[in-house]
């Protein structure tokens, strides 16, 4: 299996510190509102990835945390005059409900910032203990130039970087380029915690370095997340932990592209979001999920009515199938289609290439002249998360459509082509679909 490391630029092997084990961890939500498309990505994408290496035999364990401490969440609850703590555990709630839509399962560990204070000051302190922080009146900065590799990660050069955090502790920092690892109690803000510096909360990138290594340990396999966190969150995530510990925090650093709408990136920022319970309402989860697969994960992926629909499509394509399969070992043709899916997806984890094999599987069924087994089939669905397109449940019919039906076979066998036609029109204006086979009418339930 191989995958692309930010951090060298290169397609590497991955090489896991115990055979047979791999530890993943992408970076989870900030639950200030519900998640939207573009949140969904990284969910999606790992948890499929943790599917595929599973397929290869790894033992895996994915930890995607909840940042349910942070700025935003403080502003947005005050907007609506709420408690911080109200509002994240609202849209904690929220977040599972709309991921658990997708049916993917869950991660096997969902750690919240808010509970992993005593990692979060343990780690602060050995950084201040080694010189790499400091306190400047109760928050506590990391000192980017005291880490001489700072940058290796986002190739950046140092005196092109800005961390994001506005004006804030700009009279306090003994650099611009320092980063907040603790921040002392403001007003306004209701939920703190006790430190040896003071009453304050952790800065956003500490929480992640210390979630991670409380349950994944040092050296894990996969860190993952979006493009956009690469840099500062995942620049700084990596250079305060090797700083503290002497080791690094992951071996593979892997990211995938952006979710965009008219080729902006779906943002609340932006204004153009989608949001997640919604669009699993108007387009389905299998739906969705076929639309993230379109796309290689490290590419840009356009949100638009046109790619869902055609994802829409390739469910339908594969249900109507699926209806005509029967089970047990597929025929010899079936195999190099096989391969050719899963060395896709060995290969950086190249989603489209395998959706290509998928199809050329379909067309190939489609064509053969006796009945296919579906064992194949199911194993590439299963991997991406769609073994229930196989699960095909028969139509239940009420008396009035199966009058229709037969009424319009008889017109069909009086050769009264314009009746048959307005049968069969009246059959879809109450939610059906007739197909005409071999074996007589099929009626099947339009989604």
């Amino acid at each position: 299996m191989t995958l692309h490391d930010t951090r060298t630029g290169q397609v590497l092997p991955l090489a896991p510190r115990t055979p047979g084990r791999v530890g993943i961890y992408a970076c989870g939500p900030t639950v200030y509102g519900r998640i939207h498309v573009g949140n969904a990505r990284p969910y999606v994408v790992f948890l499929l990835l943790k599917r595929m290496l599973e397929r290869e035999g790894y033992e895996v364990t994915l930890v995607a945390n909840i940042t349910d401490v942070n700025d935003k969440i403080y502003a947005a609850a005050a907007a609506q005059g709420i408690g911080s703590e109200e509002l994240a555990r609202e849209m904690t709630a929220y977040y599972v409900s709309d991921t658990d839509g997708l049916g993917l399962g869950r991660p096997d560990h969902e750690p919240l910032a808010s509970e992993s204070i005593p990692d979060i000051v343990a780690l602060i302190e050995r950084l201040v203990a080694e010189g790499y922080a400091y306190d400047a009146d109760g928050d506590i900065y990391f000192s980017v130039r005291s880490y001489p590799r700072y940058g290796e990660l986002s190739h950046r050069r140092i005196d092109e970087m800005d961390q994001g955090e506005g004006v804030e502790g700009a009279d306090r920092k003994r650099d611009p380029l320092d980063f907040a690892l603790w921040k002392a109690q403001k007003p306004g803000e209701d939920t703190s915690w006790d430190a040896p510096w003071g009453r304050g909360r952790p800065g956003w990138h500490i929480e992640c370095s210390a979630m991670a290594e409380a349950i994944l340990g040092l050296d894990f396999e996969i860190h993952g997340g979006g493009s956009d966190l690469i840099f500062p969150h995942h620049e700084n995530e990596a250079a305060q932990t090797q700083a503290a510990r002497g080791e690094p925090l992951a071996r593979l650093w892997v990211h995938n592209g952006m979710v965009r709408t008219d080729r902006e990136k779906m943002a609340k920022s932006e204004g153009n979001i989608f949001p997640l319970h919604a669009a699993l309402e108007a387009y389905g989860r299998d739906a969705l999920i076929l639309y993230f697969c379109s796309g290689h994960y490290r590419q840009p992926l356009e949100f638009d009515a046109e790619r869902l629909q055609e994802a829409e499509r390739r469910a339908d394509r594969i249900r109507e199938l699926a209806r005509r399969l029967q089970e047990g070992p597929s025929p010899a043709w079936s195999e190099p289609i096989l391969q050719e899916f899963f060395a896709a997806l060995r290969e950086d984890f190249n989603t489209p290439r395998a959706l290509a094999a998928l199809a050329e599987w379909t067309r190939e069924a489609n064509r053969a002249p006796s009945p296919v087994g579906d064992a194949d089939l199911r194993a590439m669905l299963d991997v991406l998360g769609l073994e229930n397109l196989l699960e095909v449940e028969a139509t239940a019919t009420s008396d009035e459509a199966a009058a229709l039906v037969e009424a319009r076979e008889r017109a069909r066998l009086d050769r009264n082509w314009d009746e048959a036609d307005r049968l069969r029109d009246q059959l879809r204006d109450q939610g059906y679909e007739v197909r005409d086979g071999p074996g007589g009418p099929e009626l099947l339930r339009l989604p």
